[in-house]
């Protein structure tokens, strides 16, 4: 999969889970200060992401993970990673 691609899927789940409007959601764009994701909302987008990655997610994968591009880069690395699985 792509990061194009994880990205995509990245918007959709924050539009569908916190009604965050997509134009807002860019690569950049920070978490807790640009998109009001707070801890707990974290937690729940790592559930979401869950099913979607088909492997249990580790909280430790996403400890310094601050931008949307950081969560597209950690995914990325889950769903590549075939020692992870």
């Amino acid at each position: 999969m792509t990061k194009d691609e994880i990205f995509a899927k990245t918007v959709d789940i924050l539009r569908e889970a916190f009604e965050i409007d997509p134009e807002r959601v860019r690569p950049e764009s920070r978490l807790y200060d640009d998109l009001d994701i707070d801890s707990i909302d974290a937690v729940d987008l790592i559930v979401r992401l869950r099913p979607w990655v088909g492997r249990r997610l580790q909280p430790e994968a996403f400890k310094t993970v601050r931008t949307v591009q950081d969560v597209v880069d950690a995914l990325h690395r889950l769903l590549n990673d075939t020692a992870a699985v």
